[in-house]
């Protein structure tokens, strides 16, 4: 389960990782015409739904894992000297830890599009007053 999100938070990624690439792509010198403008409002457009998605499928496994802690912590205290129980408790605990350091993770990635971003763009666009999700 872990290695399929972990890949699937990659893939998202991407317009994070290549943004340097798609600005300077998009967004040519001054000297070349281009309706950055629009280029502009595209890409935040873009970085806006992927964020959007990123934050919903972590918070998503985040309230699943914490329901599955939950449940397991329940079920131990019924069976307070099962080393099976205790292990598996201890193997969703980090996994919920993991999820929970990711939406640390994703602030970070934001943070650093949003500011190449601004770089970039900020004579051209300027996006809505309330930041992306």
């Amino acid at each position: 389960m872990n290695f399929i999100i972990y890949e699937q938070l990659k893939k998202h990624r991407l317009v994070d990782d290549r943004i340097m690439n798609t600005l300077n792509s998009s967004l040519p010198t001054i000297s070349f015409p281009a309706d950055r403008t629009s280029k502009c409002e595209d890409l935040y457009k873009e970085l806006s739904k992927e964020y959007d998605k990123r934050e919903k499928a972590i918070k998503s496994c985040v309230s699943l894992l914490s329901k599955k802690v939950n449940a397991i912590r329940e079920e131990r205290q019924e069976n307070m000297d099962d080393i099976d129980l205790i292990k598996k408790l201890r193997k969703e605990q980090t996994k919920l830890r993991l999820m929970q350091q990711e939406l640390s993770v994703e602030e970070v990635v934001k943070d650093t599009s949003l500011k190449a971003f601004h770089e970039r763009c900020r004579q051209y666009y300027k996006p809505p007053t309330s930041p992306p999700v």
